[in-house]
């Protein structure tokens, strides 16, 4: 999509049912990371028109929650059929402001369409339930109501995604919701919201304010705001999870994380490496779910970083609107920079990087915030790159049993940045033999659940356990 085929200059936001423009007097500009042309200007709204979204959510908030479930649903129904009507649309967009490619923008819009399918089922999934007899002479009921109005904090990573993990379900629910995207990604969001005008909600049921901290803290202060969600990084999520706490509001807070892959001898190495190519690099290894680490066992070292290092040096990097590119840039010039910081600092620290994505140009794009993918030998377990999110194109690859000094725990108190271990842990291999311990593990794509994993491991002849926890692996 040409930067003079997107909708809008000026981004406004929309307060109890209309499109206002901020009375901010600071904006921020919307770039494409691909070409650096400035695509729109986006308010940094104050908290008087935080206030006023509130306002509005709560006049709207009594009468949509005694609205019946059944007629709760019914703009999602109508909100699905548009966001399948416009997800090329929509794609563009991401792709325009966030810089990832085509496939993967349709991608997480698929992920968004299923979020709004499966809040169509709150009149199910809503229901209580009734024990007669709890204890004696005492019946128990228990009901599931609306908290009120509530809001989310988004990130960029995930422009049309993540929104809709929160904002379906809460005015299905019967709350009404604010949402302040990233300002760096206010784009999709706005062409989603004037979807959803459509869709015959009441006004104020949904808001959606521009802005940056001013917002955040309004939103966080604010006393009729029962409830925040929040994606985004570590700090942040500390700083909105202790003062949301500090106000009396629900929290829920998603930072950033530190994957590990251990890749074992007998993995079918082929598949191996696809996925963790692509869970590495894909949308240029900005999510929270990218493998960033991968720790190999015994003979697997060798084989495995030979052919990550090959296939991350055959992805066509380039603008995510042409054919056949695979990866696109990181989101600003300043995260270009963080990223490379990062990968000199290792090296520094006694790291080889063996194939190095620094200092990139794509021709036609060099004003483009591109890293190419980076593969680095040998890290330090002690290096700052080794308990720090990337957020960028870079995997660290070493030995497990070199990194036993008697053992190694990735979930030992290191991550300084992302308050311990990541996300997820993945293994991959080909079948489990173990002795004297569990573990669940895949080398399927679709990866599985992971808790409490047990996996002995022989280095230099003698035998140590790795032990750590983990919630999901993800290919």
């Amino acid at each position: 999509m040409p930067v003079a085929a997107l909708p809008i200059t000026s981004v406004p936001n929309y307060i109890n049912g209309q499109w206002v423009e901020s009375r901010a007097a600071d904006f921020g500009e919307v770039t494409d990371p691909a070409t650096g042309k400035v695509l729109a200007k986006v308010p940094f709204s104050d908290g008087a028109e935080v206030n006023t979204a509130v306002e509005a959510a709560a006049a709207a908030y009594p009468e949509w929650r005694r609205t019946p479930p059944e007629d709760r649903i019914q703009p999602l129904f109508k909100l699905k059929q548009l966001l399948e009507e416009h997800l090329d649309e929509l794609g563009l967009i991401i792709t325009c402001e966030n810089g990832k490619t085509l496939t993967e923008a349709k991608a997480e819009l698929r992920r968004a369409i299923e979020n709004v399918e499966v809040a169509c089922g709150i009149p199910m999934m809503m229901q209580g339930y009734n024990l007669e007899d709890v204890a004696r002479g005492i019946d128990e009921t228990m009901i599931r109501q609306p908290l009120g109005v509530v809001a989310a904090i988004t990130p960029f990573n995930f422009p049309g995604m993540i929104p809709f993990w929160f904002l379906p379900y809460a005015i299905a629910c019967g709350n009404t919701f604010i949402l302040k995207p990233s300002e760096r990604v206010p784009l999709t969001m706005h062409r989603a919201f004037e979807l959803i005008e459509q869709t015959g909600l009441p006004k104020g049921v949904v808001s959606l304010v521009n802005g940056g901290k001013t917002v955040v803290n309004a939103l966080l202060d604010h006393p009729q705001v029962r409830a925040i969600s929040f994606v985004g990084s570590t700090p942040v999520a500390r700083h909105v999870y202790a003062r949301a706490g500090a106000n009396g509001k629900r929290a829920q807070c998603q930072g950033g994380a530190k994957n590990h892959v251990i890749v074992l001898p007998d993995a079918d190495m082929n598949m191996a490496t696809q996925i963790i190519t692509d869970s590495s690099f894909g949308c240029a290894g900005q999510r929270c779910l990218a493998v960033s680490v991968a720790l190999t066992v015994g003979e697997a070292q060798k084989t495995f970083r030979d052919a990550i290092t090959d296939a991350a040096s055959k992805l066509n990097v380039g603008y995510g609107l042409e054919e056949g590119v695979q990866m696109g840039p990181v989101i600003s010039p300043q995260s270009k920079a963080r990223v490379e910081s990062h990968i000199a600092s290792a090296e520094k620290q006694g790291a080889k990087v063996i194939l190095d994505g620094r200092h990139s140009t794509i021709p036609r794009y060099e004003a483009g915030n591109f890293v190419k993918p980076t593969i680095l030998d040998n890290v330090p377990a002690s290096s700052d790159l080794a308990d720090t999110e990337i957020f960028g194109p870079g995997v660290p690859e070493d030995s497990l049993a070199k990194l036993f000094q008697p053992f190694y725990r990735i979930d030992d108190a290191r991550g300084r940045q992302t308050g311990g271990a990541g996300l997820g842990l993945a293994i991959t291999q080909r079948a489990v033999r173990l002795h004297g311990g569990t573990v669940q593990a895949s080398n399927r794509q679709e990866g599985g659940l992971m808790v409490e994993i047990r996996v002995p491991i022989e280095p230099s002849g003698s035998r140590s356990l790795f032990r750590s926890s983990a919630t999901r692996a993800t290919s």
